[in-house]
């Protein structure tokens, strides 16, 4: 039974956009219908509060949308995510087209709640309160799917069913660590590892849909189960194991890992597992000691090398990002020139990098010394441009390189008789690849030669059977 058009604008992390299509899947089974902004009888924001600026977006994106509902009296808003969870009811009182916030515990509730709003104009749920275990949801996948043929069969027939190359999958939710800067454990709660069981059949139910690279994700993924609610025995290295056994499977990536819990047994992991991708996202934060210790990291300088030096003596390919904060409360410019020199000890290939804000509710937001606006814009440009020259030394080094790509969708940029596709390799590079008509499908694993470095991307050649190859020259 239809229930009516919806529509997801989705801010912040990969967890946040993984539960919008997650969202998408299971409002579809019960009849609501995905539909244009304009079109749309249920606006659906699903937000992020980690830095002050994604939380005003949500604010002005309500007034943006509030025209929607002036003439429509069934139509109405949902806040749910990280800001839900800070504002809760209060979203209530400010929009009067706001009828359901729902925090993270409270999304798999969400589809069966927009069922109940449909059906009474006059409801409003706010389904914010935190569980003690993890929220379990079903995939909303179908089954039996005959996805794979596409892989070694590509075919214009759109009887074949979507295929959907890289998935992602939550294994925990939440974080313990209560960092001085982050909102986290007070948005996402404390720290949820899902069962070892569920996980895999979720992981199952993507491949037999078409994915072929599978992401784990959770704000401390390789925390899993250490909190004191997980369920089993399973350990992070131990899941690892299991779903790179998984049939079908052809690359695994996790994010995001703590320094401090990245334990040998992990590290061992990317040597021991074909499957596991050689490129890991590991937060440095600050490069300082004393910065490091503000922020409560509970590791420094020497620890976070020594992760460093591990991950790339088991794997000498090893590509390392990063995340940064600059113009922590307190940072000298001392402490901002050891961050620059962090940058070139560990030789991070991409960082995310930004000025800090206080967040309500964290200890740094009662720091005193905060540093002026003006002289963190400097430092973050300063670090951005050191980044750049990384970034660019990392993509010039992979010119010449043989490796397999992944096949994730036409490029965007079309030149030449030839149809250009866009995928990526096992460190996580955006590569782009011109394949005759017909070669092309989302989820194939190509053989290539990276033949040119663009500013963010690369471009590649098929290296074919017959030792003959076919190149590409189109800007990016």
């Amino acid at each position: 039974m239809a229930h009516g058009t919806f529509h997801i604008i989705t801010f912040g992390c990969q967890m946040n956009v993984n539960d919008s299509s997650w969202l998408t899947r299971a409002l579809e089974r019960r009849g609501f219908v995905q539909a244009a902004l304009e079109d749309a009888s249920i606006v659906i924001l699903n937000t992020c509060s980690v830095r002050d600026k994604p939380e005003q977006k949500v604010y002005a994106a309500l007034g943006r949308i509030k025209h929607l509902f002036r003439n429509n009296p069934a139509a109405f808003a949902v806040v749910a995510g990280c800001v839900a969870q800070q504002i809760g009811a209060g979203f209530f009182d400010r929009f009067s087209y706001v009828r359901l916030v729902v925090g993270g515990d409270g999304l798999a509730e969400a589809p069966d709640a927009l069922v109940r709003l449909c059906a009474d104009r006059h409801l409003r749920l706010n389904l914010t309160a935190f569980s003690a275990v993890y929220p379990e949801r079903d995939p909303a996948l179908p089954k039996g799917s005959l996805a794979h043929a596409a892989f070694d069969a590509p075919s214009a027939d759109s009887s074949l069913p979507v295929v959907l190359p890289v998935a992602y999958v939550n294994i925990m939710q939440g974080c313990d660590n209560f960092c001085a800067y982050c909102i986290v454990p007070y948005t996402r709660g404390r720290q949820k590892s899902r069962s070892a069981t569920a996980i895999l059949e979720e992981c199952r139910a993507f491949i037999d849909n078409g994915a072929r690279e599978i992401t784990l994700l959770g704000q401390n993924v390789n925390a899993y189960g250490q909190d004191r609610h997980a369920v089993g025995t399973t350990t992070f290295a131990q899941l690892l194991r299991e779903v790179a056994a998984l049939p079908g499977l052809a690359r695994l990536r996790f994010v995001t890992p703590h320094p401090k819990d990245l334990s040998p047994e992990v590290i061992a992991m990317f040597g021991e597992l074909p499957i596991l991708c050689p490129r890991l996202h590991l937060p440095l934060q600050a490069g300082s000691d004393a910065v490091l210790t503000r922020m409560g990291r509970k590791y420094d300088r020497a620890r976070f090398l020594e992760l460093v030096d591990a991950l790339r003596t088991v794997r000498p390919d090893m590509a390392l990002s990063t995340d940064i904060i600059v113009g922590f409360p307190g940072e000298s410019e001392a402490d901002f020139q050891q961050t620059l020199e962090m940058l070139d000890a560990a030789a991070f290939m991409s960082s995310f990098s930004f000025c800090y804000s206080d967040r309500p509710g964290t200890a740094a937001s009662r720091f005193h010394d905060k540093i002026a606006p003006a002289k963190q814009a400097l430092r973050l440009e300063r670090l951005q441009a050191k980044q750049e020259q990384l970034s660019l030394r990392w993509l010039q080094g992979r010119v010449g390189c043989e490796t397999d790509m992944l096949l994730e969708g036409v490029s965007r940029k079309q030149t030449g008789a030839q149809e250009s596709w866009q995928g990526r390799d096992p460190w996580g590079d955006v590569v782009n690849v011109a394949l005759p008509a017909g070669v092309g499908a989302p989820g194939r694993l190509l053989p290539v030669r990276i033949v040119t470095a663009k500013r963010h991307s690369l471009v590649a050649e098929v290296l074919l059977s017959d030792g003959e190859k076919q190149t590409q020259a189109f800007s990016v």
